[in-house]
């Protein structure tokens, strides 16, 4: 039956999708804001389904980035009969992209669960959040000083070298909760002459596999039995964190053709701060 304690549970799912949407794409930690928004909004439901849940407005984010950038990503030429079915750029890129994600991959399948237990921690996030945002602002005051050209200018350019550098970077977020897996894969390529744009699409293609491979894997670890409640909470968190990550990512596109990501370090170091005051105080 659906009553007034169902319905608030539905708002906070609301509410989730939304960080979920902005805080996966923008290089800002959607750890640090989960854990935050937990804390002070818990959702009334066990810990199993709430890691559940987590997954299931993941895979949400993911599908937006699918979506946004299909033509970009989709290997296979359907439409122009006069040109090879295989667009062997795109299935270049791919093999880039996987290449990239065999690091994170491996330490994920792994050291998953002993990362979770010992280094999901708000000290940790806090931490990284301030860390990262300071590397942000340095990097891009670098790159500013510097006022030359980027190396890397279209995703195309890229090279199996750059894309094992950018891969590494990558898992350090999969080590430390709080430094955004977005966040470092951009810094990293900003450190190897890639241009901000380009950084910023290979981050979001580089979230397929490596979200795509966690979620499908916590999903079998969880399995899929739900209470109608459970499975409403799930479809809504899913659904607006897909809406609301297909407007980060266009906004994000088209942020960064215009501005550096300054803005973020200077957002990462507040709300670092922020995680360890509450948590401090808390105690």
């Amino acid at each position: 039956m659906f009553n007034l304690a169902n319905l608030i549970e539905v708002i906070k799912a609301i509410v989730y999708g939304i960080v979920e949407g902005i805080t996966e794409w923008l290089p800002v930690s959607s750890t640090g804001h989960l854990i935050l928004f937990k804390d002070i909004m818990p959702m009334k439901v066990s810990e199993d389904f709430w890691n559940m849940f987590l997954v299931v407005i993941q895979l949400g984010a993911i599908l937006a980035v699918v979506v946004y950038f299909w033509q970009k990503i989709w290997p296979f030429n359907t439409k122009v009969k006069n040109k090879p079915f295989i667009r062997y750029d795109v299935m270049n890129l791919w093999v880039k992209i996987i290449v990239a994600c065999i690091p994170a991959g491996i330490v994920g399948v792994l050291f998953d669960d002993w990362l979770e237990e010992h280094l999901q921690t708000s000290t940790v996030v806090a931490i990284m959040l301030i860390l990262v945002g300071i590397a942000f602002i340095i990097v891009e005051n670098k790159n500013n000083s510097l006022n030359k050209e980027p190396r890397v200018t279209n995703i195309r350019q890229l090279t199996f070298k750059d894309a094992i550098i950018i891969g590494l970077f990558q898992l350090i977020a999969g080590i430390f909760p709080g430094t955004s897996r977005s966040g470092a894969t951009i810094i990293g390529g900003l450190l190897i002459g890639v241009e901000r744009t380009v950084a910023a699409e290979f981050t979001f293609f580089l979230a397929i596999p490596v979200m795509a491979g966690a979620s499908l894997f916590k999903l079998l670890e969880f399995g899929f039995h739900y209470l109608p409640i459970e499975i409403v909470l799930l479809l809504v968190g899913c659904v607006v964190a897909f809406l609301i990550s297909l407007a980060c990512i266009r906004f994000l596109m088209a942020y960064v053709k215009k501005h550096d990501f300054k803005i973020f370090g200077y957002y990462r170091i507040i709300l670092g701060v922020i995680v360890l005051a509450y948590f401090f105080l808390k105690k």
